[in-house]
């Protein structure tokens, strides 16, 4: 099939040669033989009027032009999948989709393992896969990798619907046995300890209480920073160290952790926490289904 001259059988092509940096590993994607392949790399270069791709040593890196035209591709190619692929209808008995979510541990934690305990009895053949959040979360999302993204409402991406899933209070957790939680603890107390951060990434993007934290202007004594919420707490236990963490997170872990906590000794702001999804999975009534059963999940948390 053409559109506006362009065989769009190509675009595949291009996204495979894009993805793998190589006709070899482009062709065994797809299921064409090399030489369909480099045929088809040779139309793309005629059609576009640019190399699309080019050797340097023993590998194929994409042109400025072809770096700049696949994130549309990638678009519109996840469109025309999620249309081909997603039923009109949906039966959550008999349903065997997988749903790929981005969220932290603490929303595995809050809301999604009592999530799939629910499944088992009213979705047994749904499937989750659960993806860590990093500096490409919503790339991932506006690529349709992920069907959806559960983050603080500062992280969003603006240009996709999202709605509150619930909101959060932020407390601050240490070792059960720091006397300064048996006293009351205070600002000072807050201040004058060291503290456990938590930064997602190789951008190190702070979690959403330790960047606000950032934001109030006066600085923590940070010894140890770490890629988890579930890391945080192998630091704080037998030692002074205290963290801000999540409260509905904090109530689940400290059955497995000798952890006091107690509320900020400040004003702080509650967290709302979003889930996103991309614009074009408006309607979609499998997705529409999970939202609302995480929605009554996180409510039945609280």
């Amino acid at each position: 099939m053409r559109f506006k001259g362009l065989d769009l059988n190509l675009l595949v092509v291009f996204d495979a040669l894009m993805e793998t940096h190589s006709v070899t590993r482009a062709a065994e994607r797809i299921g064409l033989t090399q030489p369909a392949t480099s045929a088809a790399l040779r139309r793309l270069r005629e059609f576009f009027g640019d190399p699309i791709v080019v050797a340097v040593g023993k590998r194929m890196h994409p042109t400025p032009f072809a770096e700049a035209l696949h994130p549309q591709m990638q678009q519109a190619l996840r469109g025309v999948e999620r249309a081909i692929a997603t039923p009109s209808t949906f039966d959550p008995a008999t349903s065997t989709r997988r749903f790929r979510i981005i969220g932290s541990d603490y929303i595995m934690v809050a809301v999604l393992v009592p999530l799939i305990e629910r499944f088992a009895c009213t979705a047994p053949g749904v499937r989750l896969e659960i993806i860590q959040p990093n500096e490409h979360s919503v790339a991932e999302l506006e690529a349709g990798r992920a069907d959806l993204l559960v983050t603080p409402e500062p992280f969003l991406a603006s240009w996709h619907p999202s709605e509150v899933l619930f909101e959060e209070e932020q407390v601050v957790v240490g070792w059960a046995q720091n006397p300064i939680f048996a006293r009351g603890l205070t600002e000072n107390d807050f201040y004058a300890a060291g503290h456990v951060t938590v930064a997602f990434g190789a951008d190190r993007t702070p979690a959403f209480a330790d960047s606000t934290l950032s934001r109030m202007g006066r600085e923590r004594l940070v010894e140890v920073t770490v890629g988890s919420f579930a890391s945080a707490p192998w630091f704080i236990e037998g030692t002074p160290r205290l963290a801000v963490l999540h409260e509905r997170f904090v109530r689940q872990i400290a059955r497995r952790f000798n952890l006091a906590w107690a509320p900020l000794p400040f004003d702080f702001p509650k967290m709302q926490e979003m889930m996103q999804f991309h614009q074009s999975r408006t309607g979609d009534v499998g997705l529409d289904w999970l939202r609302q059963q995480m929605r009554e999940v996180a409510a039945e948390v609280a």
